[in-house]
Order: structure tokens, then C-alpha cells, then sequence
């Protein structure tokens, strides 16, 4: 996503404060509801996808492993 997120404060904190090139901020069922903000550079958008891939399928491996 390009453009505001329901999230932008906290992904702007968390930016900042960790002097990041790129976040990602997921919330559920949070005060605004669910949603995400991702805020970072180009390079940090187009690698996005295969990260977010790579990460659903170590969560998908754990939970399997821990039986849930």
C-alpha cells in the first residue's frame, strides 16, 4: 500500500526511533480496528513481497510444528 495507513502515528514513531529504512506496523483489533501502515524507502516497497511471503511461511511451519 502506497499512501496513508490506518496506522501511520505508531509507524512513524517506530521509524523514527529505531532509524529504520523501512516498517511495517500490523495491528488487530486495535482502538482503530485492524489495519497496517508500512512506510520506507522504494527499495524497502519492492521487497515487501517476498519478505511478507517468507515470513507467512515461517508462521505456517511454526504452527505446525507446535501443533496449533
Amino acid at each position: 500500500m502506497m499512501g496513508p495507513g490506518k496506522y501511520d502515528y505508531e509507524c512513524t514513531f517506530v521509524r523514527e526511533h529505531t532509524q529504520a529504512q523501512g516498517v511495517v506496523v500490523l495491528v488487530l483489533n486495535g482502538e482503530r480496528g485492524t489495519g497496517f501502515s508500512v512506510q520506507g524507502t522504494p527499495h524497502v516497497h519492492l521487497m515487501l513481497p517476498e519478505l511478507l511471503e517468507n515470513m507467512a511461511r515461517q508462521i505456517r511451519q511454526t504452527v505446525a510444528e507446535v501443533g496449533l
